[in-house]
């Protein structure tokens, strides 16, 4: 009976936007909203699972514009349904999503909410002691792409060791990946660890942000006090009732065969499915020479630069929102439009992380000595192209010419590796 009350408020708030609201407090929701798929549905959707652990508390939020419940920000649903929200955290991109990528946002009250927002993008990563002096239960909801250098994950990262030093039960909801139905890339290694690689997993790892933060703690990567805290948390539970101190909420109905399509788009340069299914293959040429089609209508499914062959597909990067200043901003450029509808796209990428645009760029870029952008210390470790992919060996392999086969047999062992201790943090279904 002490649920009722949130299923009244709740199908109020969310009445306008769907058929049948109240059917969305079940664990297994029927009804769905126009742009999500008939029966895949995010774990914030099953509020009648975590309701009951945010009540008559102080909440502590790590959310973007990603973060809804239908069209409504789950920030805002929580605040009609009475849930006391004291503090929030943004992540790259800000906490409404509008910021460029790499664009530092400071602390801020929320104009739509009155709540304070401390930007964890920057110099600081992760909340101090401080900030959660006021907090009872800290909750994450973010929509992950499923890359490794989108630095979601590393924030994730950040925010699991502050709740777990900081002794604060962590609920995480999570979302289904639109590009988890394949694993492959170079995996990370540790040497080339920074913000948009932390841990040692594949480009493309497979997982939805909730079986990532499994792993996480499972595998204990995390900081030495972090992992202790976690130890003693999996003990108590074997030996006590305990409340609840990691939880995560998983969607419905989802499975890794599943082709999920973003309902809203997960930050300013992944503005449709092409740019989100081609970034884990171009976002490479963040770390070269070329344009990866910042400044255009389609970053990521579009990449090239001035000096390739100009019967290449032409385009111009601009200043936009999410773009003020792209690289070669309001120069023509030749090369790749790979935009194209879902299946288009899927065939084209075939579940590989697709090198091969990359190897015919470096071909045909005139200037090969200055393809890759040089750190002014001159190390491998400094390069933002080895950062990207984990590694000094692809760059070598480029420049050596060695054959697209060649390069994909190299990466077989780490991915053998990877993919075992990925089996034991898996909460859906399997690709195979």
């Amino acid at each position: 009976m002490k649920k009722w009350p949130f299923c009244i408020v709740f199908a109020l708030i969310i009445g306008s936007s769907f058929a049948q609201p109240a059917s969305f407090l079940t664990r297994k929701p029927q009804a769905t909203p126009t742009k999500v798929q008939m029966n895949i549905l995010p774990g914030a959707y099953n509020t009648a699972a975590y309701l009951p652990m945010l009540k008559n508390k102080r909440i502590g939020i790590f959310a973007n514009h990603t973060a809804t419940i239908g069209n409504t920000h789950l920030v805002d649903s929580l605040i009609k349904l009475g849930i006391k929200i004291t503090i929030a955290f943004g992540p790259e991109h800000g906490f409404r999503g509008k910021a460029d990528a790499g664009e530092k946002v400071d602390n801020y009250i929320d104009s739509a909410t009155g709540i304070p927002v401390i930007s964890l993008y920057g110099k600081k990563r992760r909340p101090s002691t401080d900030d959660l002096k006021d907090v009872d239960i800290l909750l994450f909801d973010i929509q992950d792409v499923g890359t490794r250098y989108y630095t979601f994950i590393s924030s994730l990262q950040s925010f699991m060791e502050a709740a777990f030093e900081n002794n604060k039960p962590l609920l995480i909801l999570d979302r289904p990946n639109p590009n988890g139905f394949f694993v492959d890339g170079p995996v990370l290694d540790t040497a080339f660890k920074s913000f948009i690689g932390m841990q040692p997993i594949p480009i493309v790892y497979g997982m939805t942000i909730g079986e990532y933060a499994k792993m996480l703690a499972g595998e204990k990567w995390l900081t030495a006090q972090a992992n202790e805290k976690y130890t003693k948390i999996q003990v108590a539970k074997k030996t006590v009732d305990t409340p609840f101190l990691f939880t995560i909420i998983p969607c419905s109905n989802y499975t890794h065969q599943s082709k999920y399509e973003l309902p809203v788009k997960p930050s300013p340069n992944l503005p449709d499915m092409s740019s989100t299914y081609w970034y884990g293959s171009s976002c490479f040429f963040e770390g070269t020479i070329l344009s990866e089609g910042r400044g255009t209508d389609h970053p990521f499914a579009i990449f090239g630069h001035p000096s390739l062959p100009n019967n290449l597909y032409a385009f111009t990067p601009t200043s936009r929102d999410g773009a003020k200043d792209p690289k070669l901003k309001d120069q023509q450029c030749y090369g790749w439009n790979l935009f194209g509808t879902k299946e288009m796209v899927l065939k084209a990428i075939d579940g590989k992380v697709q090198i091969k645009y990359l190897l015919n760029a470096y071909q045909l870029y005139p200037d090969k000595e200055n393809f890759f952008i040089k750190p002014k210390s001159g190390k491998a470790v400094d390069y933002f192209f080895n950062k990207l992919a984990g590694n000094a060996e692809l760059m070598e392999q480029i420049k050596a010419g060695v054959s697209e086969a060649a390069i994909r047999k190299s990466w077989e062992p780490k991915l053998a590796a990877f993919k075992k201790i990925r089996q034991k943090y898996l909460l859906y279904p399997d690709f195979k």
